[in-house]
């Protein structure tokens, strides 16, 4: 699965940040004419969860692909990788879903109850966790293979950040992944 390593990077932009945008833009003004905000939250939520599955798997195809391509001399566990990239996923899709049932029961006058919200937040936080440590995982998995050897944070702390911040990222790393895949 090199589809997404071999994109320009301002194709990947175009995909993940261009395209969802435009889609927000056409159904809110749309939809806001309509005033049924419920169908607008389903209709973004939907857009919100195809975006993050494309951008996930941007990550799953990276990191084993990368992963690959290390040197024998660094060691690093994709099985613990896949796991914690499936779990925000899995996460995201079942608050959406949460979400979606249970906003419209809510009633005006009745009162909120907060275990539901409580288990939530504790499990976005893990959620939040996975998706860091995946960074963590593809920006030293991405500069280990570019050097074809051992490296510290340090060395890497640049693509981490460059990873995470994406809209800007993008356009310094997908070049250099596309340099490391372009022969496959």
């Amino acid at each position: 699965m090199t589809f997404f390593l071999k994109l320009k990077h301002w194709q990947l932009f175009g995909l993940l940040l261009g395209i969802p945008m435009l889609f927000q833009f056409v159904t809110v003004s749309t939809f806001i004419k309509s005033e049924n905000i419920l169908t607008l939250l389903s209709i973004l939520s939907v857009v919100m969860v195809i975006t993050m599955c494309i951008f996930l798997a941007w990550f799953y195809s990276l990191g084993t692909n990368l992963h690959k391509k290390l040197p024998p001399t660094v060691s690093m566990n994709l099985t613990l990788f896949k796991i914690l990239l499936l779990f925000p996923l899995l996460y995201l899709v079942s608050i959406t879903v949460f979400m979606l049932t249970m906003l419209p029961t809510l009633g005006v006058g009745s009162r909120p109850n907060f275990l539901p919200f409580s288990a939530i937040f504790v499990v976005h936080f893990f959620s939040m966790f996975c998706i860091f440590y995946c960074l963590y995982f593809n920006a030293k998995a991405l500069k280990s293979v570019e050097w074809q050897k051992p490296v510290t944070f340090g060395d890497f702390a640049g693509e981490f950040f460059l990873i995470w911040f994406f809209p800007i990222g993008v356009w310094i790393l997908q070049p250099r992944i596309n340099e490391l895949f372009k022969e496959d």
